[in-house]
């Protein structure tokens, strides 16, 4: 038998590059996947829900419990699903097929709180969405979070940079009062911000041994054929951003992103800079130096990991199913 992989909870919004994430922490021996929460983020609460227990069924893992969690943000009432990038369903309209499952009884704090409590080992929280759910299990179990390996988010930037407004990233944008609270809590925290995912980037032809494939990568096709459009139309380029597969692929290989300790806070009140996340780069603030920042990756060495585990996946599932 193998070494057991880092016991991880992965905090959703399924959302198409959510999808490829979700596959990519299921592919090998690295992490083991305990338990799926979803958050309205991308798509709304129902359908980032029914999304991830599509997923996790299209890859034969209906054993992993999938916990709803919050529908809206802690405070604002104004944030809206990105249905223009991931489609009303979230998943550029790919069709799969329903679960045999609903989600489990229990919300996403609580399940994570179970998850947490039933561990011997540290479980490390990988945050692919807003960080609604993640500050209300800050909140409500301070006990649980600080038993926490660690929380890796996907969300905010190092640099000004947005894609949401000039200057907000949309999962922090989303919710900034909950990323505030998150960066603040002391729980050791990694941010993976837009100015590096933008980096992490595959293009069509890096997916051309999927062609012929199964449902995984006819389902994987029709999503990045969907995303790729939507770069095209609003950048010019084939080349897709892997934003939350990025944070995965950092638990999974931490050397693929430099990063430093450095303060970060969130701007909630601006009306120009909602969802900003100031980085003191330079150390000319007061903060306290304790968020670990990506600021590069080794793009190429994550593209082949990510394209590589994905057509292993699917030629696995297909052998599962013969």
């Amino acid at each position: 038998m193998g070494t057991p992989g880092l016991p991880v909870v992965i905090d959703t919004d399924p959302g198409i590059d959510d999808a490829i994430a979700l596959m990519l922490a299921l592919s090998g021996p690295e992490l083991d996947v305990r338990a799926v929460t979803t958050v309205g983020g991308n798509a709304g609460l129902e359908r980032t829900t029914e999304n991830a227990l599509r997923l996790l069924h299209l890859l034969g893992r209906d054993d992993v419990p999938v916990g709803a969690g919050a529908d809206q943000p802690l405070v604002r009432r104004d944030s809206l699903p990105a249905e223009s990038i991931h489609g009303t369903d979230g998943l550029g309209g790919i069709r799969l097929d329903p679960a045999p499952r609903g989600a489990d009884r229990r919300t996403a704090v609580e399940l994570v709180r179970d998850v947490v409590e039933a561990s011997a080992e540290p479980v490390t929280l990988i945050a692919l969405g807003p960080l609604t759910n993640v500050a209300a299990l800050l909140a409500a179990s301070p006990g649980v979070a600080a038993r926490l390996g660690g929380i890796v988010m996907m969300g905010g930037g190092a640099r000004v940079l947005g894609n949401m407004t000039p200057t907000a990233e949309f999962n922090v944008w989303y919710d900034p009062e909950a990323a505030s609270r998150v960066l603040a809590s002391g729980v050791p925290v990694t941010m993976v911000g837009l100015d590096v995912t933008r980096r992490a980037r595959t293009v069509p032809a890096d997916w051309a041994a999927l062609h012929g494939g199964g449902p995984v990568a006819r389902a994987v096709l029709g999503m990045v054929e969907f995303y790729t459009g939507f770069y095209r139309a609003t950048s010019g380029t084939d080349a897709i951003a892997q934003h939350d597969a990025l944070a995965v692929a950092s638990v999974m290989r931490p050397g693929l992103l430099t990063t430093r300790r450095l303060h970060v806070d969130v701007e909630c009140a601006g009306s120009l800079t909602r969802g900003m996340t100031v980085v003191d780069l330079d150390g000319v603030g007061a903060g306290d130096a304790r968020t670990e920042v990506a600021l590069d990756v080794d793009d190429r060495a994550f593209a082949e990991l990510l394209v590589e585990r994905v057509v292993g996946l699917d030629a696995r599932t297909r052998a599962g199913a013969g």
